[in-house]
C-alpha cells in the first residue's frame, strides 16, 4: 500500500512541474508587478509579483524533479510567503541565514498559507519572464 502511494505522489508531483505553464496576469503598472499582499487577497496564481522581506525559516531543499532552495519570508505586511528558487537554473543563495532581507521577483501562486513565489530565475525556454533573487547586494537569476 506505501509503494501505491508514493508512485502516485511522484505521479501527481511529475504531472505538477510538467504541465502548461499557467496563464500570467500582469498587474496594470508600468513595472508589470503586483505587491505580493494584493495577490494573496485576491487568491490570484500566475501573476508575477515583487517584494522583499525577512527570511524568518530556511528549509531544507526540495529535490525531487528539479532542485529548488526553499524559505519563508515575512512581508512588511506581515503577510508570510514560500519562496521555491530553482538551483538547476540559477545560483543558490550560499549564506541565507534567518533574519536577512531578500529582494524577489517571481511568480505568484495562491494558497491559504501565504502562497509560493517561484520562477525566481530566468526561463531557458521562454515561456515565463525572467524572475530574481536579490540577497546583500548580489543578484540571483
Amino acid at each position: 500500500m506505501k509503494k501505491i502511494l508514493l508512485v502516485g505522489a511522484v505521479l501527481a508531483i511529475f504531472y505538477y512541474l510538467n504541465r502548461e505553464p499557467a496563464e500570467i496576469r500582469h498587474s496594470p503598472d508600468a513595472t508589470r508587478d503586483a505587491p505580493a499582499a494584493d495577490v494573496f487577497d485576491s487568491r490570484s496564481s500566475g501573476t508575477l509579483v515583487s517584494g522583499k522581506g525577512r527570511v524568518t525559516r530556511v528549509l531544507g531543499d526540495d529535490s525531487l524533479g528539479d532542485r529548488h532552495q526553499r524559505f519563508i519570508l515575512e512581508l512588511d505586511s506581515g503577510q508570510t510567503i514560500l519562496v521555491a528558487h530553482n538551483i538547476d537554473l540559477a545560483p543558490r543563495i550560499e549564506a541565507l541565514r534567518e533574519g536577512d532581507r531578500v529582494e524577489f521577483s517571481g511568480e505568484y501562486e495562491w494558497n491559504d498559507k501565504g502562497g509560493i513565489v517561484h520562477w525566481t530565475h530566468h526561463d531557458p525556454q521562454g515561456q515565463h519572464p525572467g524572475g530574481w533573487l536579490r540577497h546583500e547586494g548580489r543578484t540571483y537569476e
